[in-house]
């Protein structure tokens, strides 16, 4: 294998000088990664740093994901952990308590400390093993406690101690029956309470049933326990151990903004689930102190207005938006999403961003219209280089490239901004189009059975990528004349206008 040699995006390099993609190394930055849209890029580092907004927009495939999500790599990791309590006066209106990570970890700490220590029951008093069920009263045996009889010597485990009665056999049956409905999960797990010597101090400690180990309890447990059981009940709606960046393109209002779950019951306190176990954060509330990402913006229609209100108090509210559902009637207030917005669009779509979302933007953020094209120099087919290595090495399926099939991948990317953009001496940026030729190119020399992909496999790749309008025109002289072909006069006299109609015999129109 050829040794690698970096690829420095601020530096171009003779193609001579490499004999395939296995000689490129690709950058650990991710905004190094981005290929051609530098002015983006600077931005980016800025919006992270500052804490700005970031609208993105131009065609399909230059680069606008890869650009938000490389923003997040320059942020923090969130500080602090989101928590729905359930309140007591009032259950349909849970609070919100923001925690810490030092608050979080020693709330972490307290509840590992209360939860005892786990023992084998051979090591617990033997007049707690029997009480328990591990120990038979008879031989002595030690067995599972879900056993009612000793393997041994075939007896009754008794787990109770005997209590005066009238009925001679009330111990017995009383015995039986406790372990019974234990098993059956109709009681608590069976404990005993008792004292033990300590440094030489008597201490109240414990033991309590914990599958097949017995859990001791001491003094200081026990206090852990009771302040944690003194606390009202809650739930974490967004922990602080995640990713800063959360994707939200084509989310629905549900998805967006948060929801709470229908409970069958109404929630009734003895079969339904509590208000505040039921409430669902959404994705502006998960992408607090982080990225929230949406491409296509405009799709979203009228939640546009949710994301504004959303972006300028910093805080939106939870409540269940089925009127059928039991949810209905529950609202959480001032859940924080305290996010940075970074929307993308195409240029076509501008005018379908609200006014005041694109005011906020651009008082607090910035807008970017990225390139089409890079010069074709050698700082220009390095990074096309570049972007080659990055797609056969994202792919993993396909074979690299020798220094032929990367000359005809620049020659083609070339064509294509000269073709598409009416750019000379430039070379494309629309990438994911170009990465798909490099994949065609890849299958082929896969299929047959070839170490590299070389200039004939992106000659023929050229011909299978190429997009349903350009194969109509090869095999027809137009689009036109292609429709003609396929629908009857009376259908073309009815089918509805679209954008290919117009100029139908122009690449370049038909491609946009």
């Amino acid at each position: 294998m050829a040794k690698k040699r970096k690829v420095v995006p601020g530096e171009g390099f003779d193609l001579k000088d490499i004999e395939s993609t296995l000689q490129v190394a690709i950058p650990t930055n991710p905004l190094d990664r981005i290929i051609g849209q530098e002015e983006a890029v600077t931005i980016a580092k800025i919006a992270a740093t500052q804490r700005r907004h970031l609208l993105l927009v131009g065609p399909p495939g230059i680069g606008k994901s890869m650009t938000a999500q490389a923003l997040s790599f320059y942020l923090p990791l969130p500080e602090n952990e989101i928590q729905v309590v359930h309140n007591p006066e009032n259950p349909q209106r849970p609070f919100i308590e923001v925690k810490d990570r030092e608050e979080v970890m020693r709330a972490i700490k307290q509840m590992e400390t209360a939860e005892g220590e786990l023992i084998a029951p051979e090591s617990a008093p033997q007049e707690v093993a029997e009480r328990l069920g591990f120990r038979c009263a008879s031989c002595g045996a030690f067995s599972s406690s879900e056993d009612l009889n000793c393997p041994v010597c075939q007896r009754t485990k008794i787990s109770q101690p005997r209590q005066p009665s009238q009925n001679p056999f009330g111990d017995l049956i009383g015995g039986i029956f406790e372990v019974t409905i234990s098993r059956l999960g109709g009681a608590s797990p069976p404990s005993v309470r008792t004292t033990r010597m300590v440094k030489g101090k008597e201490e109240v400690v414990v033991y309590e049933r914990a599958g097949e180990h017995v859990k001791v309890l001491d003094e200081e447990a026990l206090n852990r326990r009771r302040e944690l059981e003194s606390q009202s009940p809650r739930k974490t709606l967004v922990p602080f151990d995640r990713r800063p960046f959360v994707l939200a393109t084509g989310a629905t209002d549900t998805e967006l903004l948060g929801d709470v779950a229908h409970d069958p019951y109404g929630g009734h306190s003895q079969l339904g689930s509590p208000p505040y176990e039921r409430v669902v954060a959404g994705t502006i509330h998960e992408a607090h102190e982080g990225v929230l990402f949406i491409d296509e913006l405009p799709r979203l229609g009228a939640l546009q207005r949710s994301i504004l209100t959303a972006m300028q108090e910093r805080r939106y509210p939870i409540s269940g938006r089925n009127p059928q559902s039991a949810g209905a009637s529950v609202k959480v207030d001032d859940v924080p999403c305290d996010f940075i917005l970074v929307g993308a669009c195409n240029i076509q779509d501008l005018p379908h961003i609200l006014s005041p979302l694109r005011s906020r933007i651009i008082g607090n953020g910035y807008e970017v219209l990225l390139d089409v094209t890079m010069p074709d120099d050698d700082l220009g087919r390095a990074k096309t280089v570049q972007f080659i290595t990055q797609e056969i090495e994202m792919d993993r399926r396909i074979p690299h490239a020798d220094r032929s099939a990367i000359q005809a991948i620049i020659k083609e990317s070339g064509r294509r901004a000269s073709v598409i953009d009416g750019q000379r001496n430039a070379l494309t940026l629309r990438l994911r189009e170009l990465g798909g030729l490099i994949r065609v190119a890849g299958d082929l020399a896969k299929v047959n059975g070839d170490d590299l992909i070389t200039e004939k496999h992106v000659r023929e790749g050229r011909k299978r990528a190429l997009p349903a309008e350009e194969q109509i025109k090869e095999r027809h002289g137009s689009y036109r004349a292609g429709l003609a072909t396929d629908v009857t006069s009376a259908q073309r006299e009815s089918a509805p206008y679209n954008y290919w109609n117009y100029q139908a015999d122009d690449d370049k129109a038909g491609y946009r």
